[in-house]
């Protein structure tokens, strides 16, 4: 999972993956949605494989890229546990904040001169 994780990190690599989400698509027309070079775009590419993000099909010469889904289920599945327990967490803590001004709030208002 890690090795997916800082495969996605880089803004290229996502985008790529969006590319390739629902069809099948060589390295060239790829590198054409992209300003760096092809060699560059298949670096990308190399290392999304290398991660299990992404398929390679050879067709003749050309190579065809596909994002593999079941892959990327399970990274979405993870960010989701990760977010959601993140969440939880901050929740939790922005309620106790809120009790203790709350009790705050109460306490100053008992003092005397204050009412």
């Amino acid at each position: 999972m890690d090795e997916a994780i800082r495969a996605i990190a880089e803004p290229r690599r996502r985008e790529i993956l969006r590319l390739i989400r629902d069809q099948e698509l060589p390295a060239g027309q790829i590198a054409a949605h992209f300003a760096v070079t092809r060699p560059a775009i298949s670096q990308h590419l190399r290392v999304l494989k290398d991660a299990g993000l992404v398929a390679e099909r050879r067709e003749g010469t050309r190579r065809l890229y596909r994002a593999r889904p079941e892959r990327i289920a399970e990274l979405k599945s993870f960010l989701e546990d990760f977010w959601d327990d993140s969440l939880t967490r901050l929740k939790q803590a922005a309620e106790l904040e809120e009790r203790k001004g709350e009790q705050r709030w109460l306490e100053a208002r008992q003092k005397p001169g204050l009412t």
